[in-house]
């Protein structure tokens, strides 16, 4: 999607695009539009860097940013914007992701990043719109009133269940 894009979907390498399109469901599901990029604080750094810096001008209000094993892709991009950046650890052997855990949610003070569980890109994604919902009074409502259903699935979900 990409419908006036209000969220960036980065990640490190292309082989995080399975766990980061729950970032793209959740995003869908909303109607909230947004771009997806390959961008990674160690092999393309100038790039990265560029990207935060004009994602602003762009009209993009929340960057989600995936990354397994040293996962740095979060912080550099807090480093370089002044948007909200929520980090996506991502599971890698032989960790599995409690080293990408560790790097995303350990930013030093005065970079923050809103860190979701490993691999949960999905909630990552409910988050950016709670962000969007909560910063944008003309959309607000109608967001407050899907999260609201979709809770409500959820509950009615969980209820449904018999063991």
């Amino acid at each position: 999607m990409d419908n006036k894009a209000l969220v960036a979907i980065l990640m490190g390498s292309d082989s995080d695009l399975p766990v980061m399109k729950g970032a793209a469901e959740a995003l869908d599901k909303f109607g909230i539009g947004y771009e997806m990029r390959v961008l990674s604080a160690h092999r393309t750094p100038v790039e990265a860097a560029q990207y935060a810096q004009e994602a602003r001008k762009r009209g993009i209000r929340v960057i989600i940013a995936g990354a397994g094993a040293a996962a740095h892709l979060a912080g550099a991009m807090a480093a370089q914007s002044v948007l909200p950046v929520i980090g996506v650890p991502i599971s890698t052997p032989p960790l599995n992701g409690m080293d990408s855990l560790l790097a995303t949610v350990q930013m030093p003070k005065g970079i923050p990043v809103a860190t979701v569980a490993i691999s949960n890109a999905f909630n990552a994604g409910l988050l950016a719109v709670q962000i969007i919902g909560a910063g944008v009074p003309d959309i607000s409502e109608k967001l407050l009133d899907k999260m609201t259903a979709y809770k409500q699935e959820l509950r009615e979900a969980a209820l449904a269940k018999k063991v």
